[in-house]
C-alpha cells in the first residue's frame, strides 16, 4: 500500500527530479534566433552562437571511455575566448547527465544547438573565464552526446569519470590539473572522482551528493518511492532527442538507448534489488570506497533535504584522508548560491562563488587564500552559524536505554501504530549531531519506523530525524537515523517514536502483525553549543517551511522514561 502525506508528496516530487538539481535556464520560447553554429574543432563565441557563454569559445570532442573500447564519450569544451595559442589553464569538469544539447530533464525547445547552461551561476559567479580557467562538461554514457548504456555511479560510469578526467588533464591548453564540480548526480560524479585516486584531479566540489547509491533508492530494504522515479527519470533523459543541427556523431550516439531498449530495461530492473549487500549496490556505495581517499574536498548538505539526504555523508567523510571543506546545514536541495525570489540566499551564507574559487585557486593553481575560511561552516537548528575543523564534533557520546513497547504494523495512523518513549526536560540547551543509531529487539515480522522529535515545553513536536527498516521474526534490529545537527532548546524534550510507517518516501506494505520492541538503545552524539565559535550566516528559509511542514501540536504525552545528558561529561 502506497500513502503519501503533505509533507511526503513534497519529498516525491523532490525525488521526481532524480537527483538533477536542474538549472532553470531561459524557456526555448524567449530564445532569441542567433546563427545556428554547433562547434567542432573550430572554437565557435557568443557572437556565432548565443548559448555560447560570453567571454567563452566552445568546441566539441569525442573520446573513449576507460571502461571497454565501445562506449564514446562527448564532451562540450569552454575556453577563454582570448586564450593565447600555448598557454595553458586548469580544468573544472563536471561529468554528468544533465548535459544534453536539447535540455537537461525535458526537451527545453531550444532553436538551436550549444553548449548546456546548467553551470552558467559558476561561469557568472566565479569570472570564470576571466580567472583563467576551462570549463569541460563531459556526457556520462548513454546521456546527451555519449553512447553506451546509462550505468547508475556503476563501473561503467567510474570508468567514464576516469576517462574524462584523464582526457582533460592531457589536452594542449590544460595545465594537467582538473578540479570537478557538480550538484547532485554530477557532484556524486564529484565523489566517484575522488575515490579514482587519480593524481591529475587536485579538487572536487560536490553540492547535495549522494554518498550511497542504494541508499537513494531504499532504507534498510525498505524500498524509497525515489526508488522508482529517479530510475524512470533518468530513462527519459537518456532518450532526449538530438537538435536538429546537431552533430552526425552527436546524433549517432545519442540514438542509442532507442536502438539498444535493454539499456532502459536494465537499469530499472537492477534499481529494484533489495539485499544491500549485492555485488550490484557494493560497486556503488561511495562512502565505504572513499576510505583512505585524499583529493582536497569541498561539500555542502542539507540535513532537512528531501533529495539526495545525508544517509553515509559521516562514514564518507570519516574515511576521506585529504583536506575537507563543507557548508552544512538546515536546508533543501539547493545550490550555495541559489535565492528565494525576495533575494534571501536559500543556505543562508553569503560568498559561495568567492569560497569555491579561492579553493580552486589555492589547489589548482597554488594560490594561498586570502580570506581566512573555515573548513566547516556549519548551520544547525536555530538558524546559527559555527566554524569548526571538521564534522562532526562531539563533546559526549550517549546510549540511551528507551521503553518497551508494541504496534501494530497496519501502515496507517492510529493508537495503536506507534509507540512513544520520552525524556526528562534538558536542563541546559545541547546539540545532537552526527548520525543518531538505534538498535532494538522484535518479535514478529513488518516495518519499523524511528522518528526523532524536539518537544518544546508547550508539547509542540518538530520531527527532526527518522530512517525506516525490515523487522524480522525475533530479530534485531540495528540502523544508522540520517545524520543530524539539531539543538534541544533548554527546557525541551526529545521524544522516540517507534512504530509502523505511517508517512514518507517510503512504500510501504504492511504485514499487520504486532511487533514488541524490547531493549531498545539509542546511540547519541552530543555537542555543547557554548563552545560556538560563530561565523557569517544568516537562517535558511527553508528551516521555517520545514518546521511547519513537520510540526505536530500535541505528541501522545508519556511519562519520562530516560534522560539526555549534558554534552560535558
Amino acid at each position: 500500500m502506497k500513502k503519501i502525506s503533505l509533507p511526503a508528496a513534497a519529498t516525491a516530487a523532490a525525488a521526481a527530479l532524480a537527483l538533477a538539481g536542474a538549472h532553470v535556464g531561459p524557456a526555448g520560447a524567449a530564445q532569441s534566433a542567433a546563427p545556428t553554429v554547433a562547434a567542432a574543432e573550430n572554437p565557435v563565441t557568443h557572437k556565432d552562437n548565443d548559448r555560447v557563454p560570453k567571454g567563452a569559445a566552445w568546441t566539441q570532442h569525442y573520446f573513449p571511455s576507460s571502461h571497454d573500447s565501445g562506449t564514446e564519450l562527448h564532451a562540450d569544451v569552454l575556453l577563454p575566448k582570448n586564450l593565447p595559442q600555448g598557454e595553458k589553464v586548469p580544468v573544472i569538469l563536471s561529468v554528468g547527465a544533465y548535459f544534453g544539447h536539447s535540455g537537461e530533464l525535458k526537451d527545453e525547445k531550444w532553436s538551436h544547438t550549444g553548449p548546456s547552461d546548467r553551470f552558467t551561476d559558476l561561469v557568472e559567479g566565479g569570472d570564470l573565464f576571466d580567472r583563467g580557467y576551462a570549463l569541460v562538461q563531459v556526457d556520462l554514457r548513454g546521456f546527451g552526446g555519449s553512447d553506451g548504456c546509462l550505468d547508475y555511479m556503476g563501473p561503467g560510469e567510474q570508468a567514464d569519470v576516469k576517462a574524462a578526467i584523464d582526457w582533460a588533464a592531457k589536452q594542449p591548453w590544460s595545465t594537467g590539473k582538473v578540479g570537478m564540480y557538480g550538484k547532485s548526480y554530477d557532484a556524486t560524479t564529484g565523489l566517484v572522482g575522488n575515490n579514482l585516486d587519480q593524481d591529475a584531479l587536485k579538487a572536487v566540489v560536490a553540492q547535495e551528493p549522494v554518498w550511497d547509491m542504494y541508499r537513494s533508492v531504499r532504507s534498510n530494504r525498505v524500498p524509497k518511492l525515489a526508488g522508482i522515479l529517479a530510475p524512470n527519470t533518468f530513462n527519459q533523459t537518456a532518450q532526449l532527442p538530438p537538435l536538429p543541427d546537431d552533430q552526425k556523431r552527436y546524433k549517432k550516439n545519442n540514438q542509442y538507448e532507442l536502438k539498444h531498449p535493454e539499456c532502459i530495461a536494465l537499469n530499472t530492473d537492477n534499481n529494484l534489488k533489495a539485499d544491500p549487500e549485492d555485488p550490484y549496490w557494493n560497486r556503488r556505495d561511495l562512502a565505504k570506497h572513499a576510505k583512505g581517499s585524499d583529493t582536497p574536498l569541498f561539500v555542502t548538505q542539507g540535513f532537512i533535504e528531501s533529495n539526495t539526504t545525508p544517509e553515509a555523508m559521516q562514514e564518507f567523510l570519516a574515511g576521506h584522508q585529504g583536506p575537507e571543506r563543507g557548508w552544512l546545514g538546515q536546508w533543501d536541495h539547493v545550490r550555495g548560491n541559489e535565492r528565494t525570489e525576495d533575494g534571501r540566499l536559500k543556505m543562508g551564507r553569503a560568498g559561495w562563488f568567492k569560497e569555491v574559487m579561492s579553493f580552486y585557486d589555492q589547489h589548482l593553481k597554488g594560490i594561498a587564500p586570502t580570506a581566512d575560511y573555515p573548513a566547516f561552516a556549519i548551520q544547525d537548528s536555530t538558524g546559527a552559524w559555527r566554524a569548526q575543523d571538521t564534522w562532526p564534533v562531539s563533546d559526549r557520546s550517549a546510549d540511551v536505554v528507551l521503553r518497551n513497547g508494541s504496534y501494530v504494523d497496519k501502515g496507517e495512523p492510529g493508537d495503536s501504530a506507534s509507540f512513544i518513549t520520552w525524556s526528562e526536560p534538558v536542563e541546559r540547551d545541547v546539540r545532537i549531531t552526527g548520525t543518531p543509531r538505534i538498535e532494538m529487539d522484535t518479535e514478529d515480522s513488518g516495518n519499523v519506523m524511528v522518528k526523532l522529535y524536539d518537544v518544546a515545553p508547550d508539547g509542540s513536536a518538530v520531527m527532526f530525524d527518522e530512517q525506516v527498516a525490515l523487522a524480522g521474526a525475533s530479530g534485531r534490529v540495528a540502523m544508522d537515523l540520517k545524520s543530524t545537527d539539531w539543538r534541544l532548546a533548554a527546557g525541551h524534550s526529545l521524544a522516540v517514536e517507534i512504530g509502523t510507517i505511517q508517512d514518507g518516501a517510503w512504500i510501504d506494505t504492511p504485514t499487520g502483525d504486532r511487533i514488541k520492541v524490547t531493549d531498545a538503545r539509542l546511540g547519541l552524539s552530543l555537542d555543547e553549543p557554548a563552545d560556538d565559535q560563530a561565523t557569517e550566516g544568516k537562517r535558511s528559509p527553508y528551516l521555517d517551511t520545514y518546521a511547519k511542514a513537520y510540526t505536530k501540536k500535541k505528541l501522545a504525552e508519556q511519562p519520562p522514561s530516560f534522560t539526555v545528558p549534558s554534552a560535558r561529561a
